[in-house]
């Protein structure tokens, strides 16, 4: 029962760290590749000091600093903010990456001409020709967050006692080696699980590449 509702869990942060931290990324990024000058440069500035700070040093201290009766009921939301937070530069970069390219291509500045407004260019241009760089990170920003959420509720800094994970189901197993069981299948539900999830990613990739389905063969 532990390892299903750990599945349960872990899925849950997951995708929702997932959508939280991918959607400030792709906001930002794609606002700081097209408006670029001074909104660029104070956008990297701040990432690259989120990016320089130890993220489980940080996760220890506000696990430490927030008191326990506060920790019980807003510790699975305290986690996902964390996620969330320290989970969004490397989408950015991307999206920057895309904005700089697609905002000099002609149909931009065709839009510019016939009078279409910055919303418009946004999320009726750039945004579905920079949307596959997002569909296809997502299962593998999946898998980086299970791992980051086992690896937390391993050392005790992660969920709440009263949830149910795979991390404290190692812990567990690895106090007390007389149960094998707790240790192997915590381990192969979480391997199968990064496999699959490795799997789909990659079907996506190929599923969104214009060179495999392009119309100038």
């Amino acid at each position: 029962s532990r390892v299903i509702y750990g599945v349960r869990t872990t899925l849950i942060i997951a995708f929702s760290a997932v959508i939280l931290s991918k959607t400030i990324g792709f906001a930002w990024g794609l606002a700081s590749g097209y408006f670029g000058g001074w909104f660029d440069l104070v956008v990297q500035r701040v990432i690259e000091i989120l990016s320089n700070i130890p993220f489980l040093f940080l996760v220890i201290i506000i696990t430490l600093g927030v008191p326990a009766q506060y920790k019980d009921r807003l510790g699975f939301y305290l986690i996902l903010a964390i996620l969330a937070i320290f989970g969004w530069m490397g989408m950015t970069y991307l999206m920057r990456t895309s904005a700089l390219k697609e905002k000099a291509r002609d149909y931009i500045a065709a839009s510019r001409v016939i009078g279409a407004g910055v919303p418009r260019i946004l999320f009726r241009h750039l945004l579905p020709n920079s949307v596959a760089i997002l569909v296809t990170l997502i299962p593998f920003s999946i898998s980086g967050l299970v791992l980051s959420l086992t690896a937390l509720d391993y050392l005790g800094f992660g969920l709440p006692v009263q949830y149910a994970s795979w991390g404290k189901l190692l812990k567990d197993g690895l106090s007390s080696l007389s149960s094998p069981l707790l240790v192997t299948s915590a381990f192969f539900c979480l391997v199968t699980m990064l496999v699959l999830v490795t799997f789909v990613g990659e079907a996506i990739r190929e599923a969104f590449d214009p060179k495999k389905y392009t119309y100038y063969r």
